[in-house]
């Protein structure tokens, strides 16, 4: 009996996720001039301290293909930098199988930022241990896999 209700519970556990990840795409505020929105990281930096022109290696590679956009945080907290990238974004992009299969193109400019987050308050990029342990359980598959894909989008 016991067994069953946590079939159900994960069930509806699975279904509202879907739900909720389909409402954000759908909801997604997109800009009418490039199809897309800006990707924004706040930065504990003055917004004096952060010049368009001398932006960290993973942004600058990027050139002329973003925009950029430097300004105050709201209330005092640090720096906004925001990109996004130049043009249209394919519609094929925006979907969740293109997000979760590591197809979307935005992926790459969202690390980058990241990793110019990082660089501008760190001074370095942290990685995890590789290999985080000696044994290769399934679980530790698991995390691997996760792990990796979470790196386009930032989160699990």
């Amino acid at each position: 009996m016991a067994h069953g209700k946590s079939l159900w519970a994960t069930a509806a556990v699975l279904a509202a996720g879907a739900a909720v990840v389909a409402r954000r795409v759908k909801a997604r505020p997109a800009d009418p001039a490039t199809g897309d929105r800006w990707l924004t990281v706040t930065i504990n930096l003055g917004p004096e301290e952060i010049r368009p022109g001398e932006l960290p290696s993973p942004l600058r590679e990027y050139g002329d293909r973003i925009e950029t956009r430097i300004r105050p945080a709201p209330g005092d907290r640090g720096t906004e930098l925001a990109v996004r990238p130049r043009g249209a974004v394919p519609d094929s992009a925006h979907s969740v199988r293109a997000r979760l299969s590591g197809d979307d193109p935005r992926q790459d400019l969202r690390r980058a930022l990241r990793e110019a987050k990082a660089l501008l308050e760190a001074g370095e990029v942290l990685r995890p241990d590789a290999p985080p342990t000696t044994h290769d359980t399934p679980g530790g598959k698991l995390v691997g896999l996760l792990g990796r894909r979470a790196g386009g989008e930032g989160v699990l």
